[in-house]
């Protein structure tokens, strides 16, 4: 008897249809499709649970890491990837303490902003003590790439360094450049020829990565995931084409290349995405014909998500980049760059660089992410979703392709455009808290000040593709509360909470909520058992806000005659319902009721609405 039988004999197989028909029965009548199925962002559906048999289709299972299509990747003894530490500081010398202190306390790689690297000194600065042999560097932001790359190898033959043993990358992309900044640094045909002039200088640097091209900055600018690798795969396409017009080998080309994707919190979503782009990647080479398999090895850099990350409850930041890291690295990812918890209102200090860093040890060392390849392999979801965005990310490809190519559809204003209308989408999901960002939109620590900890607004006034942060919207509301409370009192809202007990308390909660996420004060108690005595607790409080929690069959009766009471007392004071009773809302608003506040509200319309009132100089009192 085999293994099999002996550990699975008692458990009979079980037809879909016999899963699907149990399925049914307890939906009692529901739409399953309502109910059950995930409509992605990415325009396809997650069925509620997948089997064997949903991989029947895909013929690239069979395969091996480091066997084409490389969907697995290509590690084959271990996961291994680099530490990245991002460095911000700008000055050289500063710079150059925390990389080193970087290093020795973990990290495989760092990458330097270099805005104010304008010099061979200044390289010299930065690099001091760095053993490049051993430990990888990045460069961003540079004026000159010819002239930093310059710089950068004379340092390398001054100090003896072999360049065979040396791992470095700038973050020239031309192309990404132009469609976040609306135009080319130069023009389009200055600006890629410089590709030839940087392989060139590289050319005896074999791990000198001279292209990146950054998936990134779309992400960052709310783009979906299949946008992200579409257009991501269409820029790579125009460096190809470019390079092999010129002369240079795909092999040669592809070997200068690497991309910088976002890691984002939708798990495992996530991990496919890395998957499913080492596909993409190979299916695009494959149309060069290289002549060595070594174009296939695509350079994954990942970079955690700035889309996600919240001024306020900062440390939430800390659970993001844990689930971002794990995605990377069950992914496959080559190397990782963490962003600090507090990238949203400061600089990066040492305790910050250090959780974000230490965040990875801790996968590699107590969790030995870094010991198995590719351990997705195999899962009928991971499979099916990877399969599912290879399918639309290749098939956005070849429409831009169609439209004549990437620069083509950027310059016509088609790719600023598909990706804003998505973070449109993505915006109101969160102004409507279909999308939750934990302690912004949904269970906000009420009582947490920021106004003065913001030490650093970074704004972009660039006429392209702009990047924000999804929360943004809500800060600002807060923001202003902040602002306000420091001339003025903090609002109120009374929780006016009266009859059924688990209803008003859970409208009582859903409005703590829903006001906190501005930051307003929450005046809570235990509840009434009358009209009479609740109207007085409540008036005493002087409140800004009162908020009747109850059920709404006690609204038509405690309610009406509450709403009553209140203004014939005061009609200043705003008294709204919490829930929808939309059968009796005639009968509300006759009795003066103001508001509704429930779930099919637009969280950030409505207090933007009460912000306006609360504030405005006609109001104070």
């Amino acid at each position: 008897m085999s293994v099999e039988n002996k550990l699975f004999q008692e458990f009979p197989p079980v037809r879909t249809e016999q899963w699907e028909e149990v399925i049914i029965k307890d939906l009692k009548g529901a739409d399953y499709q309502k109910k059950l199925v995930w409509r992605t962002d990415e325009g396809f559906q997650v069925r509620p649970y997948y089997r064997a048999e949903d991989l029947n289709s895909l013929d690239y299972l069979e395969t091996l890491p480091n066997q084409f299509p490389y969907t697995r990747g290509f590690k084959t003894k271990n996961n291994q990837w680099n530490i990245v530490q991002e460095i911000t500081e700008k000055d050289p010398q500063k710079a150059n303490a925390i990389a080193k202190n970087a290093l020795n306390k973990g990290a495989d790689t760092v990458s330097f902003c270099t805005k104010n690297v304008t010099s061979y000194q200044d390289v010299k600065t930065l690099l001091h003590h760095i053993d490049l042999e051993t430990k990888g560097v990045q460069f961003r932001c540079a004026v000159s790439y010819i002239e930093l790359v310059k710089w950068f190898i004379q340092f390398v033959e001054e100090q003896k360094f072999d360049k065979k043993k040396i791992t470095a990358a700038i973050d020239f992309d031309a192309i990404v450049f132009a469609l976040k900044k609306g135009k080319f640094y130069k023009d389009k045909d200055a600006d890629l020829q410089e590709i030839v002039e940087l392989i060139a200088l590289t050319s005896e640097f074999p791990h000198f990565k001279i292209v990146n091209v950054n998936g990134l900055a779309m992400h960052n600018a709310g783009a979906t995931i299949v946008q992200e690798l579409g257009y991501t795969l269409a820029v790579a396409n125009e460096y190809m084409a470019f390079a092999t017009n010129k002369g240079i080998t795909s092999e040669k080309m592809a070997s200068k290349m690497q991309f910088t994707l976002s890691v984002g919190s939708n798990y495992f979503m996530e991990i496919a995405k890395l998957r499913a782009v080492r596909l993409l990647w190979a299916t695009l080479i494959e149309q060069y014909h290289p002549a060595c398999d070594c174009a296939y090895q695509l350079t994954l850099n990942t970079v955690a998500s700035s889309w996600n990350k919240t001024l306020y409850d900062p440390y939430v930041n800390m659970l993001r980049s844990t689930t971002e890291a794990m995605s990377a690295a069950l992914g496959g990812a080559d190397s990782i760059a963490l962003k600090p918890f507090d990238v949203a209102y400061k600089q990066e200090d040492e305790f910050s660089s250090r959780i974000s860093r230490n965040t990875q040890i801790i996968l590699k060392e107590e969790s030995y992410f870094d010991k198995v390849v590719d351990p997705a392999a195999g899962s009928y979801y991971i499979e099916n979703l990877t399969h599912s965005i290879i399918e639309h990310a290749w098939k956005l490809f070849q429409d831009v392709e169609i439209g004549g190519g990437f620069i083509v559809s950027m310059e016509a204003g088609k790719v600023k455009a598909d990706i804003e209308q998505s973070a449109q989408k993505r915006d109101m999901d969160i102004a409507t808290r279909k999308y939750i960002l934990l302690g912004t939109n949904q269970y906000p620590n009420i009582n947490e000040s920021m106004l003065d900890k913001i030490v650093e607004a970074k704004t972009c006034n660039a006429e392209g593709l702009k990047s924000y942060r999804g929360a943004a919207a809500f800060e600002t509301l807060r923001l202003q509360t902040e602002a306000y409370a420091k001339q003025n009192h903090r609002p109120k809202v009374f929780l006016l909470k009266v009859g059924n007990l688990a209803m008003r308390q859970a409208r009582a909660g859903f409005i703590t909520n829903f006001f906190g996420c501005a930051g307003y004060e929450i005046l809570d108690n235990a509840g009434f058992s009358c009209a009479d005595e609740s109207v007085k607790v409540a008036l005493n409080a002087v409140p800004d806000l009162i908020v009747l929690c109850s059920s709404d069959e006690e609204y038509a009766t405690m309610g009406v005659e509450i709403a009553q009471k209140i203004k014939k007392i005061t009609k200043k004071i705003p008294v709204l319902i919490a829930g929808n009773p939309t059968e009796i809302i005639d009968t509300l608003n006759e009795a003066g009721v103001d508001d509704y506040i429930h779930v099919k509200n637009n969280v950030i319309e409505k207090l933007n609405q009460y912000n306006k009132m609360l504030f405005s100089p006609c109001y104070i009192s």
